[in-house]
């Protein structure tokens, strides 16, 4: 395969199950905080992944999908704790139908926020270990160790929603394995620094992550799609290296997981959003990402070393010429685009039948300020305004276009940052307890 193919983004991809991907565009997981006070599917819910799936990307995945209605991403998070309502299984197949009408793959994300569920949702959360996140924002409290007990329950709950996911129409699972969650937390030594069968080495530290994949796997079918979003690396000294992301990655073949996102970072160190906030002696390892126009590129070498199974690389991708080296030249099975589409949610279509030079994306114009405000302030708490408002910018055309409207491109990023703040707090206060 050589870059520039203008049929290689068109070409399917056929996974270890035996399902197909209609083609190698993905919509990445992306947040998208419509659930109702229980937590469930709403009818706004369908008509975003309506629009998306209209789009023209072979595999869509949704964004995070809780198995603890108390250790949220965020308030409006979907989330199946256990037993659905005939409501809220109705809810779930309208999603599916929405997403996959149109030939497209819907993976249900699977997640638990552990140390990284908001103070406003629960102030004591449970994680690996004590060891707190360092924010110094006042979002989020000292967690609790899970048990021995906890551990296996939080196992049992991915393995249920999966099944949930299969029953209700969804192709397949993605567990979240990356970002801070927690099963990235488990990864981590520097967040679980255990010394029982679930920390201390690095098949420990992964124990958590590949039970659960197993038990995920068990509980549906071999024809269902199990996937994992798993970080090259956090980006922090001493935490989850590219050699130990490549390990587990080997592991992860072995219990049968279909793909392997590649992602990368942490609430800490937020490189998943090209953002930088701690550890500054690691610029030199992410310039050297940074080369490229997606962000986690360079790890692919190393992980297609250690695996046979299709990976997805996630963040950055804006110009088609750079998927379609990816796609050849890369060895990149699937190519996961994310903020793309919420300002174009045909941008698939646009790659693939319009084949257009390069995406539509507003990140460099989202901020919030010059100079002191800028990216490089020497202030942290000002960089991380930028930051946020992006985020904020981005939230917001998620529920214009839940509600059936266009993208906004004119939207301030100051403006929506303080519709942010407000919306996620009436969220966590409207919460049914």
């Amino acid at each position: 395969m050589v870059a520039g193919n203008d049929a290689i983004l068109n070409e399917t991809v056929r996974l270890p199950c035996g399902a197909e991907l209609p083609n190698r565009i993905a919509k990445a997981a992306m947040t998208e905080g419509l659930g109702d006070r229980r937590n469930r599917a709403t009818d706004r819910h369908v008509e975003l992944y309506r629009r998306w799936g209209e789009g023209g990307a072979g595999l869509l995945v949704t964004g995070n999908v809780l198995v603890d209605r108390w250790h949220l991403e965020r308030p409006g998070n979907l989330a199946i704790a256990g037993p659905q309502d005939d409501e809220a299984l109705a809810g779930l197949k309208a999603i599916a139908r929405a997403g996959t009408a149109h030939g497209s793959h819907l993976w249900m994300q699977l997640n638990h926020a552990g140390r990284q569920t908001q103070k406003a949702i629960n102030p004591t959360p449970k994680a690996p270990s004590t060891v707190a996140l360092k924010m110094r924002n006042g979002r989020f409290g000292r967690p609790v160790p899970l048990t021995e007990t906890e551990i296996t329950d939080i196992i049992d709950r991915f393995a249920f929603a999966a099944r949930t996911a299969r029953e209700t129409g969804f192709t397949g699972v993605q567990m979240h394995a990356a970002h801070g969650y927690l099963a990235s937390q488990f990864l981590s030594p520097l967040s679980n620094p255990r010394d029982d069968r679930w920390g201390g080495s690095l098949e420990n530290r992964a124990r958590f992550l590949v039970e659960t994949v197993r038990a995920m796997r068990k509980a549906t079918a071999r024809d269902f799609v199990v996937s994992v979003k798993l970080n090259s690396a956090d980006f922090q000294r001493g935490g989850f290296s590219a050699d130990d992301s490549a390990t587990v990655a080997k592991w992860l073949e072995q219990e049968g997981v279909d793909l392997i996102e590649i992602s990368g970072g942490n609430y800490e160190q937020p490189r998943m959003i090209d953002f930088d906030r701690k550890d500054p002696l690691q610029d030199a390892t992410y310039r050297g990402i940074k080369r490229r126009e997606a962000y986690f590129l360079g790890f692919v070498p190393k992980l297609k070393q250690s695996v046979d199974i299709p990976v997805m690389v996630t963040g950055g991708f804006r110009s088609l010429a750079a998927m379609e080296e990816a796609a050849g030249n890369d060895m990149v099975d699937v190519i996961g685009l994310g903020r793309p589409f919420l300002v174009d949610p045909d941008a698939a279509h646009r790659l693939l039948r319009d084949r257009v030079a390069r995406l539509i994306c507003r990140d460099a114009d989202l901020r919030i300020g010059n100079g002191i405000f800028g990216p490089n302030s020497p202030i942290s708490f000002l960089r991380d305004l930028n930051a946020w408002g992006a985020l904020g910018w981005y939230y917001e055309q998620v529920y214009r276009l839940a509600d059936g409207k266009e993208p906004d491109l004119q939207l301030s990023a100051f403006r929506a940052l303080l519709a942010y703040d407000r919306t996620e707090g009436a969220g966590a206060k409207a919460l049914e307890r």
